[in-house]
């Protein structure tokens, strides 16, 4: 795992960026389109800003894939994941390979997740942006997390912190309107990319990052997981890195 502390978001969301744009061009160059999971949240929103513009990506070649969804919550909700990931990279880059949605008002929530995984299971997955929750979560994947399961996609309950988490980011107006369950791409699934991209800002991270990084891998912080990964690479802000030994 290689950590990089910059001095404030802006950097970190650049460098990034950056370093997800150089895995989508070689992927694009060696096999000729590339794989990727993009998350939501406001970790991600400025290194989404600096991937939009980067230079020498023919986004025609890019597949993306979505990390996460709540239950019942329609595509155009103001909290909707699939709402951010329009707004801020697929209108914005125009004219993907493919989008695959987690479309999480879907009548039935598991055959959601048998439809994603069977694409999922087609589509290695080259590079996956993501973050890492107040909680220690990783995607929805809330503690304890489910470290066995071979599903690419299942359906999960949300903790009292993660769903404070939403409120306090301003997703939502009430904790009694942030739904209690989503679906999300499991454990071994986000896994199984090639490369990881982690970006986490924020003193209010701060503690899920030391344990992420530094504590045992166990379920009750399911980031620590990444400690396994073969090529993760961790960007994070001066606050969030504050704790780190």
């Amino acid at each position: 795992m290689e950590r990089s502390v910059y001095e404030t978001s802006a950097q970190m969301g650049a460098a990034a960026a950056a370093q997800a744009a150089e895995v989508i061009r070689t992927a694009i160059g060696e096999q000729g389109y590339a794989n990727i999971i993009l998350a939501t949240g406001t970790s991600q929103v400025e290194m989404l800003r600096d991937l939009v513009g980067a230079a020498g990506i023919d986004f025609s070649k890019v597949a993306m894939f979505h990390l996460d969804e709540y239950l019942a919550l329609g595509p155009d909700h103001p909290a909707s994941f699939r709402k951010y990931l329009r707004e801020r990279f697929v209108d914005k880059v125009g004219g993907l390979k493919a989008v695959h949605f987690v479309n999480g008002d879907a009548v039935d929530a598991d055959q959601e997740c048998k439809r994603l995984g069977a694409i999922i299971g087609e589509h290695p997955i080259d590079v996956a942006l993501v973050g890492i929750g107040e909680n220690g979560h990783l995607a929805f994947n809330d503690p304890p997390a489910d470290f066995e399961t071979d599903e690419p996609f299942i359906v999960v309950e949300l903790d009292g912190r993660c769903r404070k988490q939403q409120l306090g980011e301003g997703w939502f107006e009430t904790l009694e309107q942030v739904p209690q369950r989503a679906i999300s791409m499991s454990i071994k699934q986000i896994m199984k990319s090639r490369v990881l991209i982690v970006t986490v800002p924020d003193k209010r991270k701060a503690e899920a990052v030391k344990n992420a990084l530094e504590g045992q891998v166990v379920p009750k912080c399911p980031a620590s997981i990444l400690q396994r990964h073969d090529n993760c690479k961790v960007f994070l802000d001066k606050d969030a890195a504050s704790l780190l030994s």
